[in-house]
């Protein structure tokens, strides 16, 4: 089964750091196009970081760059999501998402309707 699970959320403190795992079965998202997306109360769901098939290239959003750092492990077959420096902007419900079908190996893609895959999302707060 095709399948991706997240697994790291919690209630933090700002400035706390907390990494999110996105466990993946079914096939390898070590060289799979994959990100993380988020969805705050009331707000739609909206990009946060996400890397190309072949590693080469990773992007994120403006919000995120320079604390949060995606990266996977190929023998966990899992993604993480470093997050440092949190901030309650950033309490959220957080998804993993992959693209294991049809995708080029070097291009980075932010758009959620790119993505084929989706896990249940974990939920990370982040008081003052």
């Amino acid at each position: 089964q095709v399948q991706v699970v997240e697994s790291g959320g919690g209630l933090v403190q700002a400035g706390d750091s907390l990494r999110l795992s996105c466990a993946a079965s079914g096939f390898t998202i070590h060289n799979t196009a994959a990100g993380w997306f988020r969805q705050a109360p009331g707000k739609q769901r909206e990009f946060v970081a996400a890397v190309a098939g072949n590693g080469g290239n990773t992007h994120s959003a403006d919000s995120v760059r320079g604390r949060f750092a995606i990266s996977r492990s190929r023998a966990e077959n899992t993604m993480y999501l470093q997050m440092n420096n949190l901030k309650p902007e950033d309490t959220a419900v957080y998804y993993c998402a992959a693209r294991p079908y049809n995708y080029r190996v070097s291009m980075v893609y932010t758009d959620q309707t790119d993505y084929q895959i989706w896990g249940q999302g974990t939920q990370i707060t982040a008081s003052s």
